[in-house]
């Protein structure tokens, strides 16, 4: 029967553990000192080698011919223990043994002498899980053992455990294994298993496991059952990863605002199965080295990647502000506990990149320092901050900007605070579309004069409030625009290309004149302000001030 690699190549031996040097060469010298403790605890994240170590402390104490703290694994007290032939270590899971009545039962088993060995051995795994009445149970026995019991208690959530229990035991961490260390020991196994581990993919398998030797196992066993010639594109394929060009194009898209381009890559990671989630983790992980090379001068130590690899989170950390990392480190921290509690991954992950690419969309004060942070990097970059001029050349007017008069019909004054029953049915004024407002006005011998300039109506805010009492659809349609003045003439510039057919219902054309009446006491006549050539996006204040200090180019970060 075939044997995973994490349970074939199980340490026998302390010296065997890797990344844990503290613990093995504590508990060696112990052994050697015969200042062995009635009681320890080992916490630590998963797969860092607690149960391992507790297994290899059992057979140590009773080992016959034990070596320099190590166990021998050739007397018949080892060989009996590994083979379960001899039942004086005793293994437990806390999980599903976690009850008071379980804990008595081992109390009263504990009053027995060993078998065969020095010491009984109680090894309970995830202690945490234990019920404070059965914690209760549990302390008076360790604080007044048997002379021949030991207790190894092991445990990845520490801060569960009374303070009782914890001051009564010798306390072992377990550090998370380095990924330099860590591919040591798969180069090892690997070569052993006649396969060929490139180092990158060791490098890679290191990192997935995020510390946890047992996990970096299993990734290397699938990884066997494809192929014996093991690099870096296998095991992505085989861990459900983003490539590394996947994770800098999506960064790019980031940078250049290009949310329809992350859309299509994210659909196509979709499609090939690649989990949200883990892209998620795989992003907060890539933002966090582009950060370390942004903030720390020797970041190269704290970073386990390639030297090509590493140069494109330079070329990144150059094009990105510090705001715009932690901004986008933030999101997708958000990201990832939405996904964890249970939110859509696909969606959130969706989410997640097109607030990146349009950070106008967050109203949070992270995103505002984000877009802020852009204005400065422009600002750095020597590009022309001059304000943009409020009027434009008669010249200019001609070739950009045309009107349509929409109505020529204006209200009376005293007709415009109520709109009466009978001015309802009054048909509406003929459309006239196309009509410029700057045509050439007719030779004459009187002096020609300019014509009237375009002004941008600063009532605007007011006007909205009296549309809002007015016509409540009507606001929403006008939300997002502005408005000129040209003469008698009010002009809308709205990005909605309904306006203008939506204001030539009667209904609505009297409420917009009847709104401006009560705002301004003026009876305007009302026209569509256009603009060729002209990207009619949502307007954000932030968004024009940046337009303005590139000289009214949109930022590339590029």
């Amino acid at each position: 029967m075939y044997q995973a690699l994490y349970r074939k190549y199980r340490p026998k031996n302390f010296s065997d553990v890797y990344g844990q040097d503290h613990v093995t060469s504590t508990l060696k010298n112990e052994i050697c000192e015969n200042k062995v403790s009635h009681a320890y605890i080992f916490t630590g994240s998963r797969g860092t080698g607690k149960t391992t170590c507790a297994k290899i402390l059992a057979k140590a104490v009773n080992c016959e011919h034990s070596n320099n703290g190590e166990p021998c694994n050739e007397c018949e007290v080892c060989r009996g223990l590994d083979s379960g032939a001899i039942y004086d270590v005793v293994e437990i899971d806390a999980a599903s043994n976690n009850g008071v009545d379980n804990i008595r039962d081992l109390r009263e088993e504990a009053n027995y002498t060993p078998s065969r060995g020095k010491y009984r051995v109680y090894i309970i795994d995830e202690v945490h899980m234990l019920s404070q009445g059965a914690f209760n149970a549990l302390l008076k026995t360790l604080e007044e053992p048997p002379a021949h019991v030991i207790f190894i208690l092991a445990t990845t959530e520490i801060h569960k455990i009374p303070a009782t229990i914890l001051s009564r035991c010798q306390r072992f961490d377990f550090k998370r294994i380095q990924p330099e260390t860590m591919s040591v020991r798969l180069k090892q196994v690997a070569q052993a298993e006649g396969m060929t581990l490139d180092d990158d993919a060791a490098i890679l398998i290191a990192r997935i496991a995020d510390g946890a030797l047992r996990d970096g196992l299993s990734i290397l066993d699938q990884c066997t059952s494809r192929s014996k010639q093991i690099d870096s594109k296998l095991v992505s394929e085989v861990a459900g990863l983003a490539g590394r060009e996947i994770l800098h194009k999506l960064t790019d898209c980031i940078l250049k605002k290009n949310s329809s381009g992350a859309m299509e890559l994210l659909s196509q990671l979709y499609s090939n199965s690649y989990d949200m989630e883990r892209l998620c983790n795989e992003m907060i992980n890539h933002m966090r080295n582009v950060l370390m090379v942004k903030t720390v001068k020797m970041s190269r130590e704290l970073i386990i990647c390639t030297d090509d690899e590493y140069s494109g989170f330079q070329k990144t950390a150059e094009s990105f502000t510090l705001e715009n990392i932690i901004y986008a480190l933030d999101l997708f921290q958000t990201s990832y506990t939405k996904i964890k509690s249970g939110a859509n991954s696909r969606i959130e992950m969706e989410m997640a990149f097109i607030m990146l690419c349009q950070p106008k969309l967050d109203e949070s004060h992270k995103s505002i320092l984000e877009r802020l942070s852009q204005l400065e990097l422009a600002v750095k970059r020597g590009i022309n901050t001059a304000p943009a001029p409020k009027s434009q050349s008669v010249e200019t007017q001609k070739t950009e900007v045309k009107e349509e008069a929409v109505a020529e019909e204006t209200p009376e004054p005293e007709k415009s605070e109520a709109v009466s029953d009978t001015e309802k049915d009054i048909p509406p004024a003929p459309i006239q579309e196309s009509v410029p407002i700057t045509s050439t006005p007719p030779a004459s011998s009187a002096p020609e004069q300019a014509p009237p300039q375009d002004a941008e109506f600063e009532q605007w805010a007011e006007f909205l409030e009296a549309i809002h009492k007015n016509d409540i659809a009507l606001f929403g349609i006008l939300n997002d625009s502005r408005a000129f003045v040209r003469g008698d003439f009010f002009l809308i510039d709205s990005p909605n290309p309904t306006v203008k057919d939506f204001i030539k219902i009667p209904t609505h054309m009297k409420a917009i004149k009847k709104s401006l009446f009560e705002v301004t006491g003026i009876n305007y006549k009302l026209g569509i302000f256009n603009r060729k050539n002209e990207n009619k996006e949502k307007r954000d204040l932030l968004e024009d001030l940046v337009s303005r200090a590139q000289g009214s180019v949109k930022i590339n970060f590029e």
